[in-house]
């Protein structure tokens, strides 16, 4: 990936140096490439208070897209998960919430409770949930967060940075039933026995700064006010991160700050959509011959808006042999700008292509035969 150019450098040369200079650190990356734009002090290693709950949001979605867990499945409430202090919903032992409702406590009251017994449903206790949580840090290749817990109240040893926090929320992003929760203003939590608890997002940024719908608050003593937000304009998504605030108006608009920056100095340019024809590809000893090529994502760029590109790019084919399913790596695109590499993109089937059994094959011969092909 190219490195990106500040054009307006020149222009604004305090401006871009003192962004969010208010955080003790800060980060402002481009979803979909994850490119970072701005940065201060992103891999300093902070409590990050609620905003752990990202992770343990990642851990839920990633075995509801599995089919392990349903949204609709049942969760008895432990003692340990109603006990927890701090934000919560006042979950009652004992009693049963549905795994939606849970999701939603979290995602706008920030709810401990609800967050444990989420966690203690899934893996058995939250310890378990922890290792689940950490095994994750690991795969995204993540070097500066250890977690303690699953709600992030201060704890020895229970630590992320700004970068970490930014490419967890990414990978959550990815997720984008996390927003239908993350995106809501106010609601109410309905419980067993009639009564009703009203919630209102912790997230006031919702409320009034265009595109934006997410992602997570934070505050303990040990951490300041910290938030991770994100917000989409004009087909760009951007995640900002501040840590270390000292209260919840210098994050917003610490958090403003940043995403303005974003949104006014760079833009996205489609190279290659996923909706583009690409050609097709062979299948050996599939039920047909070949089938047409597809790229799993858009192929973009994130340009400054002053900068024009002359794009070009190449696909590379695997061999392949049936069964071959969507999904499935089959090749990849690589993007050139002004004849540079930027970037590579995994290419997939347009639709699978099963085995051919010998009544298919006898058939594709005589087609063959009867083509001249022998």
């Amino acid at each position: 990936m190219k490195k990106i150019i500040f054009l307006f450098l020149c222009l604004f040369p305090f401006k871009v140096f003192a962004l969010a200079d208010s955080a003790k650190a800060n980060i402002l990356i481009e979803y979909s490439t994850g490119t970072i734009i701005s940065e201060a002090k992103s891999d300093e290693e902070l409590p990050p208070a609620s905003m752990t709950k990202m992770m343990t949001l990642l851990i839920i979605m990633e075995r509801i897209d599995a089919g392990k867990i349903k949204l609709t499945d049942m969760v008895t409430v432990s003692e340990n998960a109603a006990s927890m202090g701090g934000s919560q919903v006042y979950l009652k032992a004992g009693t049963q919430m549905n795994l939606d409702t849970l999701l939603k406590a979290v995602c706008i009251a920030s709810a401990n409770d609800a967050a444990v017994a989420l966690a203690e449903y899934v893996a058995g206790s939250t310890d378990e949930f922890v290792k689940l949580m950490n095994a994750k840090v690991k795969d995204l290749g993540l070097k500066h967060t250890t977690f303690k817990n699953v709600h992030g109240l201060d704890d020895e040893g229970h630590y992320s940075s700004a970068h970490d926090m930014a490419f967890i929320a990414r990978e959550l992003l990815r997720h984008e039933i996390i927003l239908k929760y993350s995106s809501i203003y106010e609601d109410y939590i309905k419980h067993p026995d009639g009564t009703n608890t009203w919630i209102v997002n912790t997230n006031k940024l919702i409320n009034y700064y265009d595109g934006l719908d997410g992602l997570k608050t934070g505050y303990t003593t040990g951490s300041g006010f910290c938030i991770t937000a994100t917000a989409k304009r004009g087909g760009m998504r951007l995640i900002s991160v501040v840590m270390g605030e000292e209260n919840n108006n210098i994050r917003n608009q610490d958090t403003m700050e940043l995403l303005n920056f974003g949104f006014a100095n760079y833009k996205m340019e489609t190279i290659v959509s996923k909706e583009n024809k690409l050609g097709s590809i062979s299948v050996k000893f599939g039920r047909v011959e070949d089938t047409e090529l597809t790229l799993k994502e858009d192929a973009v760029d994130l340009v400054n808006v002053l900068e024009e590109n002359n794009y070009t790019y190449e696909i590379v084919k695997e061999k392949i042999e049936a069964p071959v399913y969507v999904g499935d790596t089959v090749g990849k695109l690589i993007v050139y700008a002004n004849n540079e590499k930027i970037s590579e993109y995994e290419l997939t089937v347009k639709e699978s292509v099963e085995k051919a059994n010998l009544f298919h094959l006898y058939g594709k011969n005589i087609k063959r035969l009867l083509k001249g092909y022998y």
